[in-house]
């Protein structure tokens, strides 16, 4: 997993650069803020987190009506060592090798080639079942002069034969999908990440049961664009919805609902400070929630605590009710929330101070933090069709992390799975089946907060499989310090869809991946295997029924494409494909997968940002809050 671009950390007043939280009653206990609260956030790198890089040559030709944005993420760069995505490599290095950034701009973000050194052959098992983690690989990869891995000729043989045993033993076996219908449930429709009842099985096969049907044209334009919020420092936007009658997006200091085709505003709902955490889950009549903060900025007050809970109707636009609550662990104070999620009726909401629950049609509380002797607390929740909670106990420097499914109604745990040792933070990648991803021991060396997903038994909190996600072979990312943050994957089926790394393609220039899956139940791989093609790399987004609803990068020269992968027979269907033209492609490519949101839905992709900063020079002033591209 390829290390991004990294942010500054989320305070837990709702601004970044705050420390690590610790647990309260214990050593690193709870805090009040020092004026600005806890570390002030870092500035960003020139042109924001994922701004495009700098335009090519003048004399390019202007797309009539469309805003120019600077050349995006993966245009070639003029004068820089490093090529566009896809372009061909006038410097080749050693894979792996570190790049120099060039100044003034910020690092190339996901799927930017790597070259590989000259004579040596592409890396081995791209896209291609590995072995658990629990097997060792009987010769350790030898090291060029350059620093990259090659095999030796015993090795090659070796891994050859491995891969043809597991191919044709996964070619063989259709593993049964846990899915009870193929029903679409509107919680999971803005997540991505989780699926558990998207998978279908019929007569023993998988995949099928998805609206999302192949059209007649899927090229596609741009349906709106949507200008960044004036800010005056970083700040956070996360939280972007679809209905069936509009596109929901946060803004500054509001919630805003706008016309799905057109882009224009239907309504607001105005907050009282900043948003600084959004569910990603809605219930199936588009009702969701949200943690803001009490006030806006001041000058004694540069960051105010996040201490409002509230509950939204997309439908109608509206607050159905906002609150803060005192407990034990905050003394006089109201709770401080970070992480807030929903699932069926109820609002979960997460933080150093503890959690607490909450009816989501009334506010109604349902729990709310204890004090507790053995410094344990619920460090946030998973939503969507089951409630999973993260509860941190022990010491500081030596934390025990818990994973509980909870009954909504009152927060009791209906099992428990202790965290092996040297897990800092866990995160929740789908509730039903319950997955959850963590770093265990920090060996995944790149900070994707993955190396290893753990397959647990709902009932029993037993563990059904651990599954290793070698950093350097597959590409998924969970923010390390957040609950339920996980992206570029999906869990359907009774498997769970990731990315593979980058690497060198097939043609002459340009590099590519696959998704590949592995098996809940066995942690073993399946053998599924989609590519990508030349210059594409792609990732998941949601499951769809059974099949995955993936997103393909583009190349310089093209428009990137939405494609639906049945789950079954891993066919690939071209749902949507965007314009080529430059001024459109290099508005697309600037949302970069770590720092965006990516919502498709019946023909209709909007991609949008979730940190705004203050501009810093030209290379800001044609950015976008959401570009938005409809079919036909």
């Amino acid at each position: 997993m390829t290390q991004p671009p990294q942010p500054p950390n989320d305070p837990p007043q709702g601004g970044f650069g705050a420390p690590q939280d610790p647990p309260p009653g214990g050593f690193g206990a709870p805090q009040d803020p020092p004026p600005g609260g806890f570390g002030a956030p870092t500035p960003p790198p020139a042109g924001g987190f994922g701004a495009p890089t700098p335009p090519p040559a003048a004399g390019q030709p202007a797309q009539p009506g469309v805003p120019q944005p600077p050349a995006g993420y993966g245009y070639p760069q003029t004068g820089a060592p490093q090529q566009g995505y896809g372009y061909p490599q006038t410097q080749q290095q050693g894979y792996g090798y570190p790049q120099a950034p060039v100044p003034g701009q910020p690092q190339q973000g996901y799927g930017f080639p790597q070259g590989m050194p000259p004579g040596q052959p592409p890396q081995q098992g791209y896209g291609y079942p590995t072995t658990p983690m629990q097997q060792q690989q009987p010769y350790p990869p030898q090291q060029d002069g350059n620093g990259g891995k090659k095999f030796t000729t015993q090795m090659q043989i070796i891994v050859a034969a491995a891969v043809a045993v597991v191919l044709i033993v996964g070619g063989g076996v259709w593993y049964a999908a846990s899915g009870d219908d193929d029903k679409t449930d509107k919680t999971s429709q803005a997540g991505g990440t989780t699926g558990g009842k998207g998978g279908t099985e019929k007569g023993g096969v998988l995949g099928g049961g998805g609206k999302e049907k192949a059209p007649d044209d899927p090229k596609s334009k741009v349906a709106f664009q949507l200008p960044l919020p004036k800010v005056t420092d970083v700040t956070r936007v996360d939280g972007s919805w679809l209905t069936d009658k509009a596109y929901v997006k946060t803004g500054l200091n509001e919630i805003v609902g706008y016309d799905p085709v057109k882009g224009t505003k239907l309504w607001s709902i105005p907050l009282a400070g900043q948003l600084c955490a959004a569910s990603r889950h809605m219930s199936k009549d588009y009702k969701t929630a949200i943690a803001f903060q009490e006030s806006k900025p001041t000058k004694q007050t540069k960051y105010p605590p996040c201490n409002q809970v509230g509950a939204l109707d997309l439908n109608t636009g509206k607050m159905l009710w906002s609150k803060s609550i005192t407990a034990a662990t905050s003394g006089d104070a109201a709770v401080r929330f970070d992480e807030i999620t929903v699932s069926g009726d109820v609002v979960a909401a997460g933080g150093t101070e503890g959690g607490a629950g909450f009816d989501l049609k009334t506010g109604a509380e349902r729990w709310k933090p204890r004090a507790s002797t053995d410094g344990c607390y619920d460090k946030g929740y998973g939503g969507g069709e089951a409630l999973v909670a993260v509860r941190k106990c022990g010491s500081y420097d030596d934390p025990q992390l818990v994973i509980q499914p909870l009954n909504p109604a009152d927060g009791a745990p209906i099992s428990s799975y202790k965290m092996p040792p040297g897990v800092d933070y866990a995160s929740v990648v789908s509730t039903k089946p319950l997955v959850v991803a963590a770093d265990v021991g920090d060996t995944a060396g790149d900070g994707s907060g993955i190396s290893d997903f753990f397959s647990i038994d709902t009932s029993t909190g037993k563990l059904l499989t651990r599954i290793a996600a070698d950093a350097e072979k597959y590409a998924a990312r969970c923010a390390s310090t957040k609950v339920e943050s996980c992206s570029q994957l999906a869990v359907g089926n009774n498997r769970i869809y990731v990315p593979t790394e980058d690497h060198e393609g097939t043609g002459e220039y340009g590099d590519t991946n696959e998704i590949v899956s592995f098996d809940l139940k066995t942690g073993k791989p399946t053998g599924d295997r989609a590519d990508a093609g030349d210059r594409y790399t792609m990732f998941p987004i949601r499951m769809d029924g059974g099949n995955i609803i993936a997103y393909r990068v583009p190349p310089y020269d093209k428009g990137g494409q939405i494609v639906s992968i049945d789950g079954g027979t891993f066919k690939q269907t071209v749902l949507m494909e965007n314009p080529s033209d430059e001024s459109i492609r290099d508005a697309e490519t600037s949302f970069t997968p770590d720092y965006s949101e990516f919502r498709y839905d019946g023909g209709r992709l909007y991609l949008s940002s979730t940190m705004v900063s203050k501009p810093h020079g030209s290379l800001d002033e044609d950015r976008r809050l959401v570009v938005a591209f409809s079919r036909g």
